[in-house]
């Protein structure tokens, strides 16, 4: 048994405010937010998301406020968990119902916004994607020098530690090693490479400044007090990660999963967290959705319970996921979770096929990693109340796993008679017969 090297949590940095004087500038951040937020709750009706015409016009002449700020605010009420969507019913989130009462919700509201900072401030449309999530993924070493400087660091010394970590991320992804066939192109060094990494530079400071964690001037950014608390915060969960009993946070999404099956689900929910806490938000979904994409069902349904830690800053890409079959399913309680559906009631969301589906992936779980006696209690959760029922639909549901979950599920039954006919299913699916 190895003994893992543990590391003492940062203390935080010296001269941080209370958190009473946190929340209160995190107030400040989010004030538009939260009267959106508020007359949103009271006015409902309010079309489609983002917001309907019609429901800006209202929220602008109620509030006061411009068209553009009345869809910042939104972007903002919704990204800091203010609001939550049903549909098109728009429900108080709990930090709302807090926000007076409650510095730490209000905190966690705003951590949510500064982690979601790439989502607030749309990257420049010229600049490849690829070049986009290299730099926000680097972002998090720019953070960690301003907040080694304890002031003011100008722009070219942020410009260089940027490159630099691009360049090493890009050598860490390199497929073709050096010296086999052609020669490596060099990956830093000319203008043409320099200038999306400068332009994305500035958005992302910019970015990071509209959410109140810095501040620009000059040529130069510094860390605003609720930006080097967050930047504390990030580091501490790392470190404590780092010592949590069932270290998975040097693994891969796929290993760090798997040894979260072993666990209940508050240990587990503590390992996601902690494994999330030392990556970036596009990286660790990336990966999740990576390991969802593959065969095995379990670690299919454990990849969307770790991106449930991630919450708002996965809802693009969880919702990109919902066009692919074997995702639709999960991708869809997801958001409707997201969205403030009680999750007893998200699963009203997926078509009786759909559901169906998502009936056979899980068994396909159970029957992979569990007891004969787990895949007896999941007939029980089957949409369509009798085996004959579920056995025709699930004939013609398509899954790649059905004839090896029929099998299973004929080898686990006590009751010969409906052995049998589970049996003569899986037959006819494996054949293609009717």
């Amino acid at each position: 048994m190895t003994t893992r090297r543990t590391r003492p949590a940062p203390r935080p940095p010296e001269g941080t405010p209370a958190p009473a004087e946190l929340a209160r500038q995190a107030r400040a951040v989010l004030a538009d937010a939260v009267r959106i937020a508020r007359w949103a709750a009271a006015d409902r009706d309010l079309g489609t998301t983002p917001l309907a015409v019609g429901a800006q016009e209202r929220a602008a002449a109620a509030l006061d406020l411009t068209m553009d700020e009345v869809r910042a605010g939104w972007d903002r009420a919704r990204l800091a968990g203010l609001v939550e969507l049903h549909g098109d019913t728009v429900r108080p989130g709990w930090r709302l119902r807090a926000w007076d009462r409650d510095d730490m919700a209000v905190l966690r509201g705003w951590v949510a916004l500064f982690d979601a900072w790439s989502l607030i401030h749309p990257a420049p449309g010229d600049v490849a994607p690829t070049a986009v999530a290299e730099v926000v993924e680097a972002v998090p070493q720019v953070l960690s020098l301003l907040q080694l400087s304890a002031g003011p660091v100008l722009t070219p010394a942020l410009l260089d530690l940027l490159q630099q970590r691009v360049a090493e991320l890009r050598e860490e992804r390199c497929e073709v090693p050096y010296g086999a066939g052609a020669p490596a192109e060099p990956q830093t060094g000319s203008g043409a490479e320099e200038a999306p990494v400068a332009a994305l530079l500035d958005w992302a400071l910019e970015g990071l400044s509209a959410v109140g964690a810095l501040t620009l001037e000059r040529g130069q950014a510094t860390l605003t007090p609720l930006g080097n608390w967050a930047v504390w915060v990030k580091l501490e969960q790392i470190c404590v990660a780092a010592q949590s009993p069932a270290g998975n946070i040097e693994q891969s999404a796929e290993d760090m999963l798997r040894g979260c099956a072993r666990l209940t689900p508050g240990p587990a929910r503590a390992e996601y967290r902690a494994w999330l806490a030392a990556r970036t938000v596009s990286s660790a979904v990336g990966e999740l959705l990576a390991v969802a994409r593959g065969e095995d069902a379990l670690l299919r349904g454990l990849a969307f319970e770790a991106l449930r830690m991630v919450g708002a800053p996965a809802e693009s890409e969880v919702r990109a996921a919902a066009a692919e079959p074997s995702l639709r399913p999960y991708a869809l309680l997801w958001l409707a979770e997201h969205e403030g559906a009680d999750p007893e009631d998200a699963a009203d969301v997926l078509t009786r096929e759909e559901a169906t589906w998502l009936w056979v992936d899980t068994a396909a779980a159970v029957a992979d990693h569990g007891e004969p006696q787990l895949l007896l209690r999941h007939l029980d959760s089957a949409v369509q109340g009798t085996v004959p029922a579920l056995l025709e639909a699930v004939r013609t549901g398509g899954h790649p796993r059905t004839v090896q979950v029929l099998v299973a599920l004929a080898a686990a039954h006590p009751d010969p008679a409906l052995a049998k006919a589970v049996r003569r299913a899986a037959f006819q699916v494996h054949t293609g017969g009717v």
